[in-house]
């Protein structure tokens, strides 16, 4: 059983995003309540240096984008409590994981840190507004709430866990309301039934059911008594021109096997009938394992690799190349971090200097110091920068040339890292399945051999 809960990060008031964002991670990281962060995990991010990371894609998602709104989410924080006793810290830890990353779809970095510090064991995961790609920001809204509770329902029961019995009204139950664009949805699906010869014949029945059709670069409806009209393509991708035309065709887009493949990882049924499960969910998960295992076999179709050995092979290559890879990007923001920090203290020695010369003339004046103690020690803090530097100082101009150059080559290094992060977690999770599907058939082997025994 698990009580959970999402909750949005905000910026306080008096303080950076990367203090915020630090406060927030320290806490969730405490060594005394992770018995000396044993139970942390992550997902594309490094532990030590996680707020550094979520700022930075925050950084990158700004200037790419341009957005940057007051009172903008930071991050997201779910909490998942479990009932005392029933779980591990270890399984806690990876129901948390699993849930974190089947409701950021493996698109957030985030970090599962689970605290035992109390009789209920709890996760506090945390995951970045911004998504991997920089591109992109987490959408949080009532249902995301309601989405994220069902789905660490489902995983607790897949892990054999007791789930939280919804609260049973006595009154009557909520009437809920279809949305406009619903309405447009439900009106285009009944349409379809009716097998319309083509898309102005669609377009027709829309009208005699009374909206009203603009056409332009977007195709948009209105209905009747409304003030606005919805784009095609506002409804989903299921209704946009291109896919009803599809559908009215009968000819489906076949999309790249290699790009949309998902997985479920496979359920091992043996060991959920050891935690006392019965023989509905022996069914279920059956049908479950199946599924999985076809688009697993698809995948390996698709890739050519017809044996284990070959699977390991790639997976474990992948795996080798994508960790490479990783380093390979974090050594270079190491490498950005020295110019970026240089030009920090050059341009605030250009804007102290004037006082630091005032501070001379006084003598040293601790009045004078006590009025400008932020000016002067910025430039002293300059000052030894440039002692430590060395050499010749670059000019401003010199650095940024440096730093755009770096951050190019970071941004050129990071569209391969999406591919091969995207290729590297189907290789990993095919090779999961399969090594799951041969240890099931290896028990069933078994079990039929017990049975074959003759009887003493």
């Amino acid at each position: 059983m698990a009580a959970t809960r999402l909750i949005a990060m905000h910026k306080n008031i008096g303080k950076s995003v990367g203090q915020c964002l630090a406060a927030r991670t320290d806490y969730a990281k405490d060594e005394d309540k992770t018995e000396d962060g044993k139970y942390i995990t992550a997902y594309a991010c490094n532990v030590d240096i996680v707020e550094k990371e979520f700022l930075d894609s925050r950084n990158e998602y700004i200037r790419t984008t341009g957005r940057e709104y007051k009172g903008d989410i930071i991050a997201y924080q779910i909490r998942q409590s479990f009932k005392p006793g029933e779980v591990t810290p270890e399984e806690a830890n990876a129901i948390g994981f699993e849930t974190a990353m089947r409701f950021t779809k493996g698109n957030h970095q985030f970090i599962c840190c689970t605290h035992v510090d109390k009789d209920h064991i709890h996760n506090h995961v945390i995951y970045n507004s911004v998504n991997l790609h920089c591109d992109k920001k987490f959408r949080d809204s009532w249902f995301c709430g309601i989405g994220l509770r069902r789905l660490s329902d489902m995983i607790c029961l897949e892990h054999g866990l007791s789930v939280i019995e919804p609260y049973k009204h006595k009154g009557k139950k909520p009437i809920y309301q279809k949305s406009y664009r619903q309405d447009i949805r439900d009106a285009i699906d009944k349409i379809l039934e009716g097998k319309p010869k083509n898309l102005e014949a669609l377009l027709s029945e829309l009208v005699k059911s009374g909206y009203e059709i603009k056409r332009g670069k977007h195709l948009a409806l209105r209905g009747h008594g409304r003030k606005n009209f919805v784009r095609l393509k506002s409804l989903g991708k299921e209704y946009s021109l291109e896919a009803l035309k599809n559908k009215i065709e009968g000819s489906l887009e076949i999309k790249d096997s290699k790009q949309d493949i998902s997985f479920d990882l496979l359920v091992d049924i043996q060991e959920k009938i050891k935690q006392g499960k019965g023989t509905g969910y022996v069914r279920w998960s059956k049908k479950f394992n199946n599924k999985a295992m076809m688009k697993t076999l698809l995948f390996l179709n698709d890739r050519g690799i017809r044996s284990y050995a070959q699977l390991k092979e790639k997976a474990d290559v992948s795996a080798t190349d994508f960790r490479k890879l990783t380093d390979g990007i974090r050594a270079l923001e190491t490498k950005i971090d020295g110019p970026g920090k240089l030009r920090k203290h050059m341009i605030n020695f250009n804007k102290t200097r004037a006082v630091f010369e005032e501070y001379k003339k006084s003598r040293y004046s601790k009045k004078f110091f006590e009025a400008h103690r932020e000016e002067i020690t910025k430039c002293r803090a300059a000052k030894n920068a440039f002692n430590e530097y060395g050499k010749k100082l670059p000019s401003i101009k010199e650095l940024n040339n440096e730093i755009g150059s770096l951050l190019q080559e970071k941004k050129s290094l990071y569209k391969d890292y999406y591919i091969k992060r995207d290729d590297n977690k189907n290789l990993q999770e095919a090779k999961r399945n399969v090594e799951m599907f041969l240890q099931i058939g290896a028990k069933d082997t078994e079990k039929k051999i017990e049975r074959s025994k003759p009887s003493r």
